[in-house]
């Protein structure tokens, strides 16, 4: 996988192709400027983050409210996250979660082939971004994350994001209900601006946050 200047490949399955990605780091920017988001229930849930994302470069990605004083974001944003308020990472998936003032949280949904979502993240220099896409597989396999891990489930969604999107939410077009979290991408073999976005859906990141609640 690749995430700010460093170069980390993981593989990803789906519809008889295996491909690499790349998590959605934070030092580039993808997308469209967005003027603001779908909903006010959206701005509210969501949460930028910025810092030192590798060496002495800049990082923007972002966080999501999903319970009262509760939010998320992937484990490789964890330097992004102050660590005080740090509550714990899955072992099995891109995850971490930690406390937040803001007590927002938007209605869920599962994604569906074909579906229109939107995605949003950050720039480099901190404004907002908006991709509009199309989910194009669910239950994708993507390689584990330990050698004794699980392997992941993620659906797939074609969009210009990439970079920034990393931790983000993934919104249905239509309703404004939360389908997932961004966590990865891969660019298109034809070289165009759309890339294959990874993201775990809703019920993942709550079974796997009711796993470390538990612990």
């Amino acid at each position: 996988m690749r995430w700010g200047g460093g170069v980390f490949m993981r593989w990803a399955r789906a519809a008889g192709f295996v491909a690499a990605i790349a998590l959605a780091g934070c030092t580039h920017s993808a997308g469209e400027r967005a003027q603001g988001f779908m909903s006010p229930s959206i701005n509210a849930a969501y949460i930028p983050l910025e810092g030192s994302a590798y060496l002495l470069m800049e990082g923007h990605c972002a966080g999501l409210v999903i319970g009262p004083g509760l939010a998320v974001t992937n484990a490789h944003n964890a330097n992004l996250v102050d660590g005080d308020t740090i509550i714990g990472q899955s072992r099995n998936y891109d995850l971490l979660f930690f406390h937040t003032a803001q007590s927002a949280r938007l209605e869920t949904a599962e994604p569906f082939v074909n579906e229109r979502v939107l995605a949003y993240g950050q720039g480099t220099d901190g404004e907002l971004r908006v991709a509009q896409g199309v989910v194009k597989w669910l239950n994708a396999e993507v390689i584990a994350r330990c050698g004794d891990c699980t392997v992941q489930k993620a659906f797939i969604f074609q969009a210009n994001a990439g970079p920034g999107f990393s931790g983000g939410p993934v919104i249905d077009a239509s309703s404004g209900k939360l389908l997932g979290i961004v966590f990865g991408f891969r660019d298109e073999e034809h070289g165009g601006i759309e890339k294959l976005m990874y993201a775990y859906d809703m019920s993942r990141v709550n079974a796997e946050w009711a796993g470390i609640r538990a612990k």
